[in-house]
């Protein structure tokens, strides 16, 4: 079953309470979107990381709920 933005959104936030977060579907299938997510939590974590993070977010639905999401990761500021 496809998941919303405004769910994914909400997963971010929870995990990473700070987050600014903005979300755009790519195809309009609930499957593909896009992501940029902004966070505190991100400072001294390299890139990998840093997408780990909101992963963890997730909670296991890459892959599954959700099949793609393009990660954009930043500092407050960048």
């Amino acid at each position: 079953m496809p998941m919303e933005a405004h769910e994914i959104e909400r997963l971010i936030k929870e995990h990473l309470p700070d987050a600014e977060v903005q979300i755009e579907a790519l195809k309009g299938d609930g499957d593909h979107y896009a992501a940029l997510v902004t966070s505190t939590a991100f400072a001294g974590k390299s890139r990998v990381q840093q997408h780990q993070l909101v992963y963890a977010a997730l909670k296991g639905r890459m892959g599954g709920e959700l099949h793609a999401l393009a990660l954009t990761t930043k500092l407050p500021g960048e």
